[in-house]
This record gives C-alpha cells, structure tokens and sequence, in this order.
C-alpha cells in the first residue's frame, strides 16, 4: 500500500472557521500526514502512477472534489463524489461536535465520554460512507477515511 504525502483543502471560499473547527482540522491533517494508506487501484488497463500522493480536497459545484497528485506534483487521478449521502451525517456530526464543545467546558467526565462516544459513533458512519463511496476509485483503510471525513466535514461546514 501506499500514502498521502501531503493534503490540501481548498477553503478559499468558507467563513472563517471557528477556533474549535480550526483545531479538528489540524489534528485531522497532522494525524492523516503521520499515518494514512492511500492507493489508487489499476483501472482496466491503465496503469495507475504510484504514491506517496499529493491530494487536494474541494467542493465543486456541490461535489466533493479529490484531485490527486503524485509526489511531483504530477496529476495522477481526479474524481468527483455527490455530497448527497454525506450531508445528513455531516450536519449529525456538527451538531454532536458542538455539544462535545460546550460538555467539555460546563459537564462532568462522565457525561462528556456520553457524548463523546455518540460522536465517534457518528464519525464512524461518515468514515464507512466515504469507504464506500471511494469504492473503486482508492483503496483506504478506516484510520484514513475518518481523517478524510474530518476534513470533509470542515469543508462542508462553510457549504
């Protein structure tokens, strides 16, 4: 398998985030950089270029945008998913992210790890969506689509 050497969101057009936004979106790149599998698989009988891959994340025309890269910078696939099947859980998992937000400055322990584990819970559901919506097209393990749907999320909070 290989990897993602380097990611980059296109937020040019999103409000300015929030510094509770801002964070998950560092921890989501610095965790996705430090470890990640990432290839994309032959198709037919073209040969794939071979990673580490440079990957730009946008939205487009209400599409999730992939642009792929290798680690040269040259362009090694692009494809192009509906927002559709993501925007429920999206919006499902702000919503839990911003009571995780508030629970960790006014609640006890015990009812922050509640709401925490609903929160994974939620992530977990974006990650599967994001598997399997990249079916055929690139080939990543569960870490790496949680890492990706987090940045998904941070792209979709300003769409």
């Amino acid at each position: 398998m290989t990897s993602i050497c380097h990611i980059e969101l296109d937020d040019a057009n999103l409000p300015p985030p929030t510094p509770e936004i801002e964070q998950e979106r560092k921890v989501a790149m610095y965790d996705l950089i430090e470890d990640n599998t990432f290839a994309l698989p032959q198709r037919g009988d073209r040969d794939m270029p071979e990673g580490p891959y440079r990957v730009g994340l946008s939205i487009r025309e209400k599409r999730l945008v992939f642009d792929i890269k290798t680690k040269d910078e040259d362009p090694a696939a692009e494809f192009h998913l509906s927002l559709s099947p993501f925007r429920q859980v999206v919006k499902d998992y702000w919503a839990i992210c911003e009571s995780y937000f508030d629970a960790v400055k006014n609640m006890p322990p015990s009812q922050i790890e509640t709401i925490d584990m609903a929160r994974r819970g939620i992530h977990n559901e974006g990650a599967r969506i994001l598997e399997e919506r990249l079916d055929g097209k690139a080939e990543i393990d569960n870490d790496t689509a949680r890492r990706l749907f987090t940045l998904i999320c941070v792209l979709h909070f300003g769409g």
